[in-house]
C-alpha cells in the first residue's frame, strides 16, 4: 500500500504552462523559418464604451472600414514575398507574417502581447521558454497605442518598428528601448510646423489636438518652437474620438470666440473629421488648417460632411515614393488567398456589393466567384501617392537586412562572430543589428537609424485640393529637409498654393496688425507678446522698419520728420536778412546811417554858423562818423556766422561805441571848459583845445582797442552750434570764446557812458541859452537805460533772438545819441535860422568874446 503511494508521490507528473487571459488569432498569416509580426487597423471606428472593470474587458467591436490601414498589411506583404522571392537576401530562409486587425489601444496591446508570448494556450514543461515569438513587430500607425505596446514588449526586447507613429516622447530610449521608426519624428514636425506658420506671417494661431500622448507631445513642440520664432497661441484645446459630444461642442465654441484665422491641428483623421463636420454644421468657415502627417494626406477626409472647410489645408508628410510591382499586387488579391480572414471577405463585399456567404439571409446579391480588383479604382488600388505605405516596405526590409546580417557571417572578417541558424535567432539579437542598419532602396532613399531609433526628418509641404472627382489629393508645394542646414531647410516650390475659402492672397492671422515705421510695439497689458499696441515714436526718435520694438534717437545734428521714419538734418537757425527780424532791423541800421550821413551834411553845410562851431564842429563830425559806425556795426551780427564776423562784430561794436561815447564825453568836458572859460579871471580852455580833445579821444579809444586786441589773442569769438538750446534745430551762433572779455568790453562802454552821463548831469543848469549838455544827459540817460536793460534781456533771449536784442540795443543807443543831440540843432539850422546867431546862443552870459 505505500510503494503505490511513494510512487504517486515522487512520481513525474504533466507540468504545463498555460495562457492566461483571452487569445485569438491573427487576421492574416503565413509560416514561415521567421516570422515578423504586424498590427494594423483595418477598422478604426468604435462606439463611446466605458469599461466598468467589474467583469473582464471584451475585444471592442470595430466598424467602418480604413482602406489605407489594409493596404499598408498588404504592402507588408508584399514586401516579405518579394525578400522571399530574392536570393541576395536570407537565401534558402523564409519569413513568415502575423498580422493582427484590432481598433482600441486595449485589444491592440493584447494583439502585441499575443505577438511577443505566442497564441498556445498551453505549452508542456520542456518547451515553456520557446514560444512562438516573432522576432520583430510592425506598426502600429497611431502613436497612442504604440507607446502602450512598445514600452511592454521592449522590456522583452523584441523589436517594434512603426511606419506612422511620430510622438517624440518615442525617441526616449530609456522607456523605449526596442523602438524604432521609418518615419521622422514629431519634433522636426513640429519645428517645420512652425517655421511654415512664420513664412507666411502667421503670429496669431490656435492649436488643437488628440487627447493622447501623439497629441500633447507634437502640440507641446510645436508651441515650444513657436514661441522661439515669436508666434502666439491663442487657445490650446484637446479631444479624442471617443470623447462625449459635449467636449466636441466646447472646443466648437472656443474656436467660434477666437480671433485667430489659423488653427494647428496635431490630431488623427478621426478628430479632424468629427471637428470639421461640426464647424461645418455650425457655420464656422474661414479658418486655415495647418496639418501634422497623421491626417493631411489621408484619403478618407472627403467622407466627412465637412471636408470643404480642408480644402487649402497645409502640412508636412513623408515624401512620396514608388513601390515597383505592387499595384499588380494589389489587383490580383482575392478571398481565396486568405480564407480565414473574416475581414477580407467583409472587405471583398463592401467593393463589389455582394455576399460571399450564401447561407445568411441578405438582400445582397451572392457574389458571382469572377470578382476582380482589376478595373476597381480605389484608395485601396490607387498606388499614385505612396507615402506612408512605402514606409512599411522599408521597415519590412530593414528587418530583413537585420536578419540577413545575422544568418550571413563572415568569418574572415569577423573569425569570432557565430553563424546563427534561422530557428535560432533571437529577437534581441534582431534589435542590437537594426542598430547598424543602413541600406539604399531601389528608388534610391537611404534607409538608417540614429541612436534614438529614428530616421532622418525629411518632409513634403503639401496643399489639399478639391479634385475633379470630388475627392482631397494633396498637392506637393513645398520641401523640409532637417538635413539641411537651418537658413536653407525650408524651400517653397512655384507651384500656386489654394487657400481656404477660396481666398486668391495668404489669409491674416495676427492679434494686432503690423506697426509702421514711425511706431513702435508696446505691449498690451494682460495680453501675449504678440498682441500690442502701436506708439508713435517720441520726437527725436525714430524707427524705419515694421513691427520695431524701439524707436532709435537721432544724432545730435538730425532730427526726426513728421512720420517718424527716417532722420533729417537738423534746421541751422540764425539771424538772416530774408526774414521779417532781420529785414527790419538792417533797415534801421541803414535808415540810421542815412539819418546820420544826411545830419552830417546838413552840418557841413552850416559848418560856419555859429551854432555849428559852438558845439565843437570837429567833435559833431568825429561823432557822426562814429555814429555811423554803429549803425553800420549792426549789420554784422546779420548773416551766416563766420570766423572773421564773430571777431569783427563784438570788436568792432566795441571800438566804434567807444570812439562814439568818447566824443560825447569830449564835448560835455567842452562844456563844462567853456562855462570855466567865461568866468573873470578864468582861461582854462587852453588846457581842453582842439589837441587835448583829439588826445582824450584817441586815449579812450585806445583803451578799447587794447582790450579787443587782448581778447582776440587770449580767446576769441568763433562759430558754435547751439545743439541744447532746441531738439529741433540747431543756433548758429557766435561763441563768446572769453566771457571776461565780452563784459569787459562791454563795460568799459558802460563806464565811459556813466561818467558822460555825471559830467553832462553836472551842466545841464548852465545858464547858456542852449546849453548842449542838457541834451548829452537826455542821450545818456537813454543810453545807458538801453545797456542796462540789456543785460537780463540778453542773458534770457534764445538763440537768434540773442542776436536781435544786441542788435536793438546798438540801434536804440545810436538813434539814442543821434536824436538827442543833434536833432535840436538841425531843426534850428534848418527851421529857426534866427536863432542861429552868437547873441542868441550866448544868452545872458555872452558878455565876453569867447571861441568855441
Amino acid at each position: 500500500f505505500e510503494l503505490p503511494v511513494l510512487v504517486l508521490l515522487f512520481g513525474k507528473g504533466n507540468s504545463v504552462c498555460r495562457l492566461q487571459g483571452l487569445t485569438q488569432a491573427p487576421e492574416l498569416a503565413q509560416d514561415g523559418d521567421m516570422v515578423i509580426g504586424g498590427i494594423f487597423s483595418f477598422r478604426t471606428g468604435q462606439d463611446y464604451v466605458v469599461d466598468t472593470f467589474q467583469t473582464l474587458p471584451e475585444f471592442r467591436k470595430c466598424k467602418n472600414f480604413n482602406f489605407r490601414e489594409f493596404k499598408f498589411a498588404q504592402v507588408m506583404i508584399f514586401a516579405i514575398n518579394e525578400i522571399n522571392k530574392n536570393p541576395e537576401i536570407l537565401p534558402n530562409v523564409t519569413i513568415g507574417y502575423k498580422i493582427y486587425n484590432r481598433c482600441g489601444t486595449m485589444d491592440i496591446l493584447r494583439a502585441a502581447l499575443a505577438l511577443a508570448g505566442g497564441t498556445q494556450k498551453e505549452i508542456s514543461h520542456d518547451n515553456c521558454t520557446e514560444t512562438d515569438t516573432v522576432q520583430a513587430i510592425l506598426g502600429h500607425s497611431g502613436s497612442r497605442p504604440t507607446i502602450a505596446f512598445a514600452q511592454v514588449v521592449g522590456r522583452f526586447q523584441i523589436p517594434v518598428i512603426s511606419h506612422f507613429a511620430t510622438c517624440a516622447c518615442l525617441s526616449d530610449r530609456k522607456r523605449y528601448p526596442s523602438f524604432f521608426r521609418t518615419i521622422p519624428s514629431d519634433y522636426y514636425q513640429s519645428r517645420a510646423l512652425a517655421k511654415l506658420v512664420k513664412y507666411f506671417g502667421w503670429t496669431w494661431v490656435g492649436a488643437v489636438a488628440v487627447n493622447n500622448e501623439y497629441g500633447f507631445n507634437g502640440i507641446a513642440a510645436f508651441i515650444q518652437a513657436a514661441q522661439e520664432y515669436g508666434i502666439c497661441i491663442e487657445y490650446s484645446e484637446a479631444f479624442s474620438s471617443s470623447d462625449p459630444p459635449k467636449r466636441l461642442f466646447e472646443i466648437t465654441e472656443v474656436i467660434r470666440m477666437s480671433t485667430s484665422r489659423v488653427i494647428v491641428a496635431f490630431m488623427t483623421h478621426r478628430e479632424v473629421k468629427l471637428l470639421s463636420t461640426a464647424l461645418y454644421q455650425q457655420n464656422i468657415t474661414g479658418l486655415q488648417w495647418i496639418g501634422s502627417d497623421a491626417w493631411i494626406t489621408d484619403d478618407s477626409l472627403a467622407d466627412s460632411r465637412g471636408h470643404s472647410l480642408l480644402v487649402g489645408s497645409l502640412g508636412f508628410t513623408v515624401r512620396r515614393a514608388k513601390i515597383t510591382g505592387l499595384e499588380e499586387h494589389l489587383r490580383q488579391l482575392h478571398p481565396a488567398q486568405f480564407p480565414k480572414s473574416q475581414f477580407f471577405k467583409n472587405f471583398w463585399e463592401e467593393v463589389f456589393d455582394c455576399s460571399l456567404d450564401e447561407t445568411e439571409n441578405t438582400q445582397t446579391q451572392s457574389c458571382s466567384g469572377f470578382e476582380s480588383l482589376e478595373n476597381v479604382d480605389s484608395v485601396f488600388t490607387d498606388v499614385s501617392e505612396l507615402r506612408f505605405s512605402n514606409n512599411v516596405y522599408k521597415s519590412v526590409y530593414a528587418v530583413a537586412k537585420a536578419l540577413d546580417a545575422l544568418v550571413k557571417c563572415n568569418k574572415k572578417l569577423l573569425p569570432n562572430e557565430n553563424c546563427i541558424k534561422p530557428k535560432n535567432i533571437q529577437p534581441w539579437q534582431v534589435l542590437q543589428k537594426l542598430n547598424s542598419v543602413n541600406f539604399t532602396t531601389a528608388e534610391g532613399e537611404r534607409v538608417s537609424f540614429d541612436s534614438n531609433g529614428d530616421s532622418l526628418a525629411s518632409y513634403e509641404l503639401v496643399n489639399l485640393q478639391m479634385t475633379n472627382k470630388g475627392t482631397l489629393t494633396g498637392e506637393t508645394v513645398g520641401i523640409f529637409d532637417a538635413s539641411l542646414p537651418e537658413s536653407h531647410q525650408f524651400i517653397m516650390n512655384s507651384i500656386p498654393i489654394v487657400w481656404s475659402n477660396g481666398l486668391e492672397g495668404v489669409p491674416v492671422s495676427v492679434c494686432s496688425k503690423q506697426c509702421a515705421p514711425g511706431t513702435q510695439k508696446v505691449l498690451s497689458k494682460g495680453k501675449p507678446i504678440c498682441c500690442y499696441d502701436c506708439i508713435p515714436c517720441p520726437t527725436g526718435e525714430i524707427s524705419n522698419v515694421t513691427d520695431s520694438i524701439l524707436c532709435m534717437k537721432c544724432p545730435l545734428e538730425y532730427w526726426s520728420n513728421r512720420e517718424r521714419d527716417a532722420c533729417i538734418p537738423k534746421h541751422i537757425e540764425f539771424l538772416v536778412y530774408g526774414e521779417i527780424l532781420g529785414t527790419l532791423l538792417a533797415f534801421f541800421s541803414l535808415f540810421g546811417v542815412l539819418i546820420t550821413a544826411m545830419t552830417a551834411i546838413i552840418f557841413y553845410c552850416h559848418k560856419e554858423t555859429p551854432l555849428v562851431r559852438a558845439n565843437n564842429s570837429e567833435l559833431s563830425f568825429l561823432l557822426l562818423f562814429s555814429l555811423t559806425l554803429c549803425f553800420l556795426c549792426s549789420l554784422t551780427f546779420i548773416g551766416r556766422p563766420t570766423e572773421w564776423s564773430c571777431m569783427l562784430r563784438h570788436t568792432a561794436f566795441g571800438i566804434t561805441f567807444v570812439l562814439c561815447i568818447s566824443c560825447v564825453l569830449g564835448k560835455t568836458i567842452v562844456v563844462l571848459m567853456a562855462f570855466r572859460a567865461t568866468l573873470p579871471g578864468r582861461n582854462v580852455m587852453k588846457w581842453f583845445g582842439p589837441a587835448q580833445q583829439r588826445i582824450s579821444v584817441l586815449a579812450f579809444t585806445a583803451i578799447q582797442v587794447l582790450i579787443c586786441i587782448l581778447w582776440l589773442t587770449i580767446n576769441p569769438p568763433f562759430p558754435f552750434m547751439n545743439l541744447s538750446l532746441y531738439n529741433d534745430r540747431i543756433i548758429l551762433e557766435c561763441n563768446l570764446g572769453s566771457v571776461v572779455g565780452f563784459w569787459a568790453v562791454l563795460g568799459y562802454i558802460g563806464l565811459l557812458a556813466l561818467l558822460c552821463f555825471v559830467l553832462a548831469f553836472l551842466a545841464r543848469s548852465l545858464p547858456d541859452n542852449f546849453n548842449e549838455a542838457k541834451f548829452i544827459t537826455f542821450s545818456m540817460l537813454i543810453f545807458c537805460a538801453v545797456w542796462i536793460a540789456f543785460v537780463p534781456a540778453y542773458v534770457s533771449s534764445p538763440g537768434k533772438f540773442t542776436v536781435a536784442v544786441e542788435i536793438f540795443a546798438i540801434l536804440a543807443s545810436s538813434y539814442g545819441l543821434l536824436l538827442c543831440i543833434f536833432l535840436p540843432k538841425c531843426f534850428i539850422l534848418l527851421f529857426r535860422p534866427e536863432k542861429n546867431t552868437k547873441k542868441h546862443i550866448m544868452g545872458k552870459s555872452s558878455n565876453n568874446d569867447i571861441q568855441y
